[in-house]
């Protein structure tokens, strides 16, 4: 009998070492969907090797991310947990939609475009093409919502656009999902330049990493530029640095930003970067304790993975064989 949920697919990355940012943006709101949704959630390191990776460390930091999606409370009992690359379909449906994707539509893609930049030396077909891939991966699984941040937002436009355009063409066959972005966090700035996203591949000061101990998650914190207005309002516009404190403050406290400013009337910025300070020592520490006991046991964590690519294939299989189906493969 088929579930009557909605169903939910998202990815992370195992390239470099997760944020704050990934934290608030992307694991911890997974997290709510298993509960409500059929979810799906994958370590997608197809889309890491776009950009060189040590072997050695792509293998740990593929674990690694499957350790932090259970750490920030995944149970792989009530969700999909799985690698991209265990399920070969990823690759294979990615062929098919290249084939309903123009040229014009990646050369539009704002990623692109700022990878391309930081990574001049390497501008490979792949760095170009992954939001194919990338919409491959959200129609495989039937999704109705796919959980981003705001930067990704026109690659599940694309995968709409992909997807209706194979309806179109050959009648309903797959589901057109739509981009769903948390609340509050979803878009972490950093810490010394608020006015650009918190990045795990820039590094620097302004990232707070979930390997940073609690000292240095805090350091940062308390060094983080506010601004000379000397008053704590939400104003993204004009006052980005205090509008991140307050949204990581109210990622971490189940409010909106809004809400967390009233809090402040009338102090100064070093109670507000005290107060975000807390809460995230709050939150790393018990999160580190559970990440270390799970990258303790590797065996158990590729035991999860192993079954989680099984329950994945059993969807994604149906999904790739009725679109070769209709394309016209002959399948005997």
């Amino acid at each position: 009998m088929a579930s009557s949920k909605p169903t939910v697919f998202s990815g992370v990355q195992p390239s470099g070492q997760p944020t704050l940012g990934n934290l608030l943006g992307a694991f911890q709101p997974f997290v709510k969907y298993q509960d409500t949704h059929t979810a799906f959630f994958c370590v997608v390191d197809h889309h890491a090797i776009t950009v060189r990776q040590t072997p050695e460390e792509l293998a740990e930091n593929t674990l690694s991310v499957a350790a932090r999606y259970i750490s920030c409370g995944l149970d792989p009992a009530k969700c999909t947990l799985f690698v991209q690359s265990h399920v070969s379909a990823h690759a294979e449906l990615g062929w098919v939609l290249n084939t309903f994707t123009q040229m014009g539509e990646l050369e539009r893609m704002t990623q692109f475009k700022d990878k391309s930049l930081r990574h001049a030396q390497n501008i490979n077909v792949g760095l170009f093409d992954y939001p194919v891939l990338m919409a491959a991966d959200i129609l495989l699984y039937n999704a109705t919502e796919v959980p981003v941040g705001e930067d990704q937002t026109q690659h599940v436009e694309l995968a709409r656009d992909i997807a209706t355009r194979f309806n179109n063409l050959y009648g309903p066959t797959v589901t057109v999902p739509k981009a769903i972005i948390p609340k509050a966090a979803a878009r972490v700035k950093d810490l010394q330049d608020p006015t650009r996203k918190m990045s795990k591949s820039l590094g620097g000061k302004g990232t707070l990493f979930l390997t940073d101990s609690p000292a240095e998650a805090a350091k940062k914190i308390k060094s983080s530029v506010t601004d000379s207005l000397a008053q704590i309002t939400y104003d993204p516009e004009n006052q980005p640095g205090v509008a991140n404190l307050l949204e990581i403050l109210a990622a971490l406290t189940h409010r909106t930003p809004q809400e967390a400013a009233k809090e402040f009337k009338g102090q100064q910025y070093g109670a507000l970067k005290s107060a975000v300070a807390e809460a995230v020592v709050q939150c790393l520490e018990p999160l580190q304790d559970r990440y270390n006991g799970l990258m303790a046991d590797k065996a158990e964590l590729q035991n999860i993975l192993r079954k989680g690519a099984e329950k994945a294939r059993a969807v994604a299989g149906p999904t790739l064989a009725r679109v070769m189906d209709k394309v016209g493969y002959a399948r005997f």
